[in-house]
């Protein structure tokens, strides 16, 4: 399975934070990690520098092998949250 995590210009992307994300999801989705061939992890600040209660979005999509994509966005007010919401 192969994780990638991708990030919009307000979220600063480290090898950190692409870890925390990959346990999260991984931990997450259980015993579904074998029957998937991808995840990738979405991560923007919708509203920049003006903060807000749910203004981290984070989109996950978990490819099946043989199937159509699955997608699940969530908001929250952190990226730890919002990564944990969505998972």
């Amino acid at each position: 399975m192969h994780f990638q995590l991708n990030t919009d210009k307000n979220i600063h992307s480290d090898d950190r934070l692409a870890e925390a994300a990959e346990n999260t999801v991984v931990s997450a989705l259980g015993h579904l990690t074998g029957r998937l061939s991808r995840i990738e992890v979405h991560l923007a600040d919708v509203n920049g520098a003006k903060g807000g209660p749910d203004d981290i979005r984070c989109t996950i999509e978990a490819r099946p092998e043989g199937m159509q994509p699955q997608t699940v966005t969530h908001s929250d007010a952190n990226v730890d949250a919002a990564l944990r919401g969505g998972a």
